[in-house]
């Protein structure tokens, strides 16, 4: 019985890795990657949060940013270079001045209550 569970323990663990896997992969390669080839251009900075950045920031995978006084310096740097699991993006796929507007919005936004 015990065998039993841990190998499904086991099992579990490794689709729970695989998952996460998953889904940063899916946020690197289905985000800005894909339309920036198309010639796209984000509107603000606040599109990019909500279009890239809350898909983890907001749902408990990553830590939350907004509220959270970050430096805008420190968030272009994060997102340029990435962090653990976070993926870095080019300025092919979010243009520095984007960038900027962004770092400015999740600096500046308070955190949802």
């Amino acid at each position: 019985m015990n065998k039993a569970l841990s190998t499904r323990t086991r099992a579990a663990f490794v689709l729970a890795a695989l998952a996460a896997v998953g889904v940063v992969e899916s946020i690197a390669w289905a985000g800005p990657q894909q339309v920036s080839e198309q010639g796209f251009a984000w509107k603000d900075g606040v599109e990019v949060y909500k279009k890239v950045c809350a898909l983890c920031h907001e749902s408990n995978i990553g830590p939350i940013l907004l509220g959270e006084n970050l430096d805008p310096a420190y968030i272009q740097m994060i997102v340029r270079q990435g962090n653990e699991a976070m993926p870095a993006f080019r300025a092919s796929e979010i243009d520095d001045k984007t960038l900027e507007k962004l770092a400015e919005y999740i600096s500046n936004t308070a955190a949802d209550k």
